[in-house]
């Protein structure tokens, strides 16, 4: 197993019981890797936006034992102290823990995205959310459609999931 393939189980293992959240950060880095692939990141830098789309809700569940919401800004508090004790216990070299740490705690800031590892995460989390949270409102989706994406491939996810109508089957 690669590295991160042992990332995956290692999340896995810590949200075991909890099948949305294991879901949830699945989808989230299936679709990072497709839009890095797709937009040409180098290898280090995909591996990086590999591991923190795996991890980067980590925080919610200390948050919800501390204070009993996980809300953005919980996880981005929370979550880099425990990505970087997993992530650790891996063996992640520390250049590596230092960048996944820190988009973990800037996931949700998008005016703190200085990469295009924070860019696709963010898309990539947003296109997962919007179908999580039920969101099918077009004037709330072409405004986070136009606020976060800039990537090519994750404009064409956006579009193809929440603007294309679905054909009718006879």
């Amino acid at each position: 197993m690669t590295q991160l393939d042992r990332l995956a189980m290692a999340m896995i293992a810590y949200d075991e019981g909890d099948p949305k959240r294991i879901h949830h950060f699945l989808k989230v880095h299936d679709f990072a890797r497709l839009i890095g692939l797709a937009e040409g990141l180098d290898e280090r830098t995909l591996f990086r936006l590999e591991a923190a789309a795996y991890v980067h809700d980590i925080g919610i569940h200390e948050g919800e034992r501390r204070f009993g919401r996980n809300d953005g800004k919980i996880q981005e508090d929370l979550g880099p102290a425990e990505t970087e004790k997993l992530l650790g216990t891996l063996g992640f070299d520390g250049e590596d823990i230092a960048r996944i740490s820190w988009l973990v705690g800037h996931h949700h800031s998008y005016g703190s995205i200085d990469g295009p590892d924070a860019q696709i995460l963010a898309e990539a989390d947003m296109l997962v959310n919007q179908y999580e949270d039920g969101v099918t409102d077009r004037k709330r989706n072409e405004a986070l459609y136009r606020r976060l994406y800039r990537t090519e491939t994750g404009k064409r996810l956006f579009e193809a999931l929440y603007f294309a109508e679905y054909p009718a089957h006879a």
